[in-house]
């Protein structure tokens, strides 16, 4: 997504309100862009036609193309809607440089102006036409600083301002070039995040779109990925309708949290959402969901309910890019698994149902899949674990350890291996044994993954418990309570514990001192 959206204008800049100066009808244009946000596109034009008039038809001819825009942003891997979005932003450019035209003295329709470029520019950093975006993002500068000039009240204005700020502080050494080229000033990002911040805070209808593009800015520059998942998730809650937004805290989850289960969770609520037909484009918005449950799937170790999943997307026929992504994700799932002879023949097939641009490079991934064979002897130990877990889980307890032992032997430097090999041995009765494996899972370096770590940790706790080394039990409960990426019922189990512990201990040292005063005052 940092292809596309560096260095661009939000389409945010569109629209702006303050005390001073309110934007014609802005209320009724506020709610076809909370419309256009929760990505109720089928009721777009008739709202529009209901705005204009009374509403400027210049800023809806703007909001049409704002809307075709994140049509596109839903689904940028289809190409069906550019020549209709090209088409209709030069006329919204058109219409409204003819207002300025007309009208030179009045701000809303400099706004409007630099509202109409926004989406395209965007749109041509998407197509990797970077040199355009940035002759037309200076047409966006110009028309907002004539709007700031002509009415400095215009809040909204300021996060256009600020986004150019921003990034021609930030961006990479190209992207200078090409600004140097046009004789564009330089950026300050200082300045230019204060004025982004002044926008959102102070303007009446860019709070959703400035909280969109405030979390890519958090994540890719700023390094704060909290307020960046904040911001995704007030987004979420009030616009639910808009896949994207639940895709996003998806991706954050995993990507700058590794949390995966927190990341599978979300990917579940937007296929509950999909099949349910709650969301915009609710067939892609399935097939998006599935292959992102099945990445996270296996990266918690359950490759075989990835491969599940992966099926059904299979099932479904998406289209080109998703057709060659599920191959490519089954072909790594079968490697891991040692089945070498399926993951070659989804390689085959990645490969063949790539798109030509293959902007995910699926060929290439798909060819060194080919060419680098798994380790034999690892992945044969990570099917038995598995195997062995599945048989734990449906309470054959018998097979499961006989599984789990080979697994260890196998990959005695497996750490997930050697938790459900521990789980299997407790399972059976053998504390002892099952202790000592968790100590040396809890102990292992490289850090085992956070997803089994938690397990490890509640489970190392309740075996100190029960043999009444209390102290140590909280310590352990303390660490899994506050380890992110684990399974939330792990979280669940050591908080409560916690609690539990913290009672009684509040109890027996209240009975304690009751006794020892007791004691004390007898003759």
């Amino acid at each position: 997504m940092r292809a596309w959206a560096a260095g661009a204008f939000a389409v945010a800049i569109l629209f702006a309100s303050s005390a001073g100066a309110a934007l014609t009808e802005g209320g009724r244009l506020r709610a076809v862009y909370d419309t256009i946000l929760d990505a109720q596109f089928d009721r777009v034009d008739a709202q529009l036609k209901q705005t204009c008039p009374p509403a400027p038809g210049e800023a809806c001819q703007t909001l049409g193309v704002v809307a075709l825009w994140w049509q596109i942003l839903i689904n940028p891997e289809s190409r069906l809607l550019d020549r209709r979005f090209a088409d209709a932003a030069a006329a919204a450019i058109l219409a409204n440089t003819r207002w300025t035209s007309r009208e030179p003295q009045r701000a809303e329709a400099w706004f409007y102006l630099a509202g109409s470029y926004a989406p395209l520019v965007q749109w041509h950093v998407l197509r990797r036409e970077r040199l355009t975006a940035a002759r037309e993002g200076s047409q966006i500068k110009t028309a907002l600083e004539r709007a700031l000039q002509l009415d400095p009240a215009l809040n909204d204005a300021y996060f256009g301002i600020g986004l150019y700020h921003y990034y021609a502080d930030v961006a990479p050494a190209a992207a200078k070039f090409l600004r140097w080229l046009l004789l564009l000033p330089g950026g300050d990002r200082v300045k230019g995040l204060q004025e982004m911040l002044q926008a959102r805070e102070r303007g009446e209808l860019l709070r959703g779109e400035a909280d969109y593009q405030l979390h890519l800015v958090y994540l890719w520059y700023e390094q704060k990925p909290r307020q960046a998942l904040d911001l995704l998730e007030i987004l979420e809650a009030r616009y639910p309708s808009n896949p994207l937004f639940l895709q996003r805290i998806a991706e954050v989850e995993s990507e700058y949290f590794q949390d995966h289960p927190a990341s599978a969770a979300g990917w579940q609520t937007l296929l509950d959402r999909a099949r349910g037909g709650r969301v915009w484009d609710a067939p892609l918005a399935e097939v998006r969901a599935r292959l992102g449950l099945a990445s996270e799937l296996d990266a918690m170790y359950e490759s075989d309910r990835a491969i599940e999943e992966l099926k059904r997307v299979v099932e479904l026929k998406p289209i080109a890019p998703f057709a060659a992504r599920t191959q490519l994700q089954l072909g790594t799932a079968y490697d891991r698994l040692g089945q070498r002879d399926l993951a070659a023949a989804a390689y085959v097939t990645a490969v063949a149902l790539a798109s030509d641009d293959d902007p995910l490079r699926i060929r290439e991934r798909a060819r060194s899949g080919l060419r680098q064979r798994p380790d034999v002897r690892v992945a044969e130990a990570y099917r038995l674990s598995l195997d062995g877990w599945r048989a734990l889980e449906r309470g054959a307890h018998e097979d499961a350890r006989r599984l789990l032992t080979r697994a260890v032997m196998l990959a005695p430097e497996d750490s997930v291996a050697r938790y459900r090999y521990a789980r299997a041995l407790e399972a059976d009765g053998d504390r002892a044994n099952a202790r000592a494996q968790l100590e040396k899972v809890i102990a292992a370096r490289p850090i085992p993954p956070a997803v089994v770590l938690a397990d490890a940790y509640v489970a190392y706790a309740q075996l100190l418990e029960r043999a009444g080394e209390r102290a140590r039990a909280i310590t352990m409960y303390r660490e899994a309570a506050r380890l992110v990426g684990g399974v939330p019922r792990a979280r669940d189990q050591a908080k409560r514990a916690l609690e539990r512990l913290s009672t009684s201990s509040t109890f027996f040292d209240f009975f304690f001192r009751l006794c020892l005063t007791s004691c004390a005052s007898r003759p």
